[in-house]
């Protein structure tokens, strides 16, 4: 990009923007089933307004802005009292799950160089479940991360395993509700006893199902306690631009007291320039998407949240229903909330992905790993009600048509070579080279991705991540 010597005109500057977006998935017609959480026209024009309206206040400093510590107040309160956390819970608002996480996690290391100085390694105990970020967060905060297997017939973590997983290094727990990848609450009234008797932090990863499972719970669900109310549950994170459908990025993490959130904040005294007290990761911040998020939550009000999430239960309950009905088609799980993954024993589920991709769905492909087989992940949102006949129906004919083709000649010619593929000491002229043989070179990608996805499932983990890093580094490059 070089600058205009003259600024342009707005009518030509949008007609830019509107040109990038040419190739972006068309979200707003509720075939989507990931990414976007869209709460309908209505609730988008008032997010929008009230983001406009703080776009230009900053949360570096609440005492110049005080009406964002207002906002963030206010919504952590909101935050304590939906996940029954009473008098004692605090928490602050975040740019997202992430975010969350990797403050929860910090809190959790700092408060233990505080408890127990003898662990100079600490370590985090994470279900193979456990979503990304923590690995993120570790990866960051230098902590050790201890993977556990989860049951392969209901994808929770069993707490026994855990249990005999703790060393004398270990300093967190973490749990789901629901996990991301099937759509399953992890037991955590057992993790949160486990956490008692160690003295260990417990982390409920909320993110999906923190705002939602209590309007299901009010519907009639068989949802288990999974929030503050359960004993040992130390610190969650709870996002507001999915099923709150606030925009993006809005997020809570919320602490049992504020004893234990204190570790959570960062401040720094050894410099020459203003006072920096930071409540979390980021620094300079738009008041936007707090000020949204709090005119969503109180735009679609206590009985608006409730009514969606009923919409919604019938939504994946007609869909999980109807997968199976499907030749070649199985659940992985009984999702307790609206993550839905499935699979099939006898179809090539990328085939299926871009089949129905190329009809003008989203649905999201999900790699094998441990015990878990490559999958078929849908998110259902609000704007996805009313879809689910169309979209049963074209799976249907999509996995028909998937069941007639090949695995793919490259697949098929490399798989000997990729399932030990180590790739520790190769070289970025090695990786580009396997990157060219599986279709991604250069700096876009195909229409069709089954065959890409088909290497990528055979590799291991290791090399799938050096060969993914190395190909985002190109896909960035000016």
């Amino acid at each position: 990009m070089k600058l205009p010597e003259k600024g342009l005109p707005e009518d030509k500057i949008f007609e830019a923007l509107q040109d990038f977006r040419k190739n972006d998935v068309k979200w707003k017609d509720g075939r989507v089933f990931g990414y976007v959480f869209d709460p309908g026209a209505e609730v988008q024009h008032t997010a929008k307004q009230a983001y406009n309206e703080f776009l230009s206040e900053n949360g570096l400093d609440f005492t110049v802005f005080q009406s964002l510590q207002r906002l963030e107040k206010e919504l952590a309160a909101f935050g304590a009292q939906h996940l029954r956390g009473g008098d004692q819970a605090v928490g602050n608002f975040t740019s997202g799950g992430t975010e969350s996480i990797i403050l929860a996690v910090k809190a959790a290391r700092d408060y233990y160089r505080e408890e127990w100085p003898g662990v100079t390694a600490p370590e985090i105990i994470l279900p193979t479940t456990a979503h990304a970020a923590f690995y993120k967060a570790a990866h960051y905060l230098n902590l050790k991360v201890l993977q556990v297997p989860v049951d392969p017939q209901t994808y929770q973590v069993d707490p026994e395993t855990v249990w005999q997983t703790i060393t004398d290094d270990t300093i967190m727990l973490v749990g789901s509700a629901p996990t991301y990848s099937q759509g399953v609450i992890d037991p955590i009234e057992d993790l949160g006893k486990i956490a008692l008797k160690t003295d260990l932090w417990l982390h409920v990863d909320a993110c999906m199902g923190g705002f939602l499972l209590p309007y299901f719970k009010r519907l009639g669900e068989p949802v288990p306690d999974f929030d503050f109310s359960v004993p040992g549950v130390s610190s969650m994170s709870m996002d507001l631009h999915k099923y709150a459908y606030c925009p993006k990025g809005a997020s809570l993490v919320m602490y049992r007291d504020k004893s234990l959130r204190k570790h959570q904040i960062f401040a720094c005294a050894e410099w020459i320039g203003y006072t920096i007290i930071n409540n979390a990761v980021q620094s300079s911040k738009s008041g936007g998407p707090m000020a949204a998020a709090w005119a969503v939550l109180n735009r679609i009000g206590d009985q608006g949240y409730l009514e969606i999430a009923r919409k919604k239960l019938e939504a994946v309950k007609k869909i999980t229903a109807g997968i199976p009905r499907i030749k070649g088609l199985r659940l992985l799980a009984q999702p307790q909330m609206t993550l839905i993954a499935f699979t099939s024993d006898s179809v090539n589920v990328f085939h299926i992905i871009d089949e129905m991709n190329s009809r003008g769905w989203y649905i999201q492909p999900a790699l094998s790993y441990d015990n878990c087989p490559a999958h078929i992940h849908l998110s259902v949102s609000a704007s996805n009600v009313g879809w689910e006949d169309k979209l049963l129906e074209d799976l249907e004919e999509c996995t028909a048509i998937a069941a007639g083709m090949p695995e793919g000649e490259l697949v098929t010619s490399l798989r000997p070579m990729l399932q030990d593929l180590d790739l520790s000491n190769a070289t970025d002229e090695d990786i580009n080279g396997l990157l060219a043989m599986a279709g991604l070179e250069g700096q876009g990608l195909p229409d069709r991705m089954a065959e890409i996805n088909g290497v990528l499932n055979l590799l291991p983990a290791p090399a799938r991540k050096k060969i993914l890093v190395s190909f985002v580094n190109d896909l960035f490059v000016q």
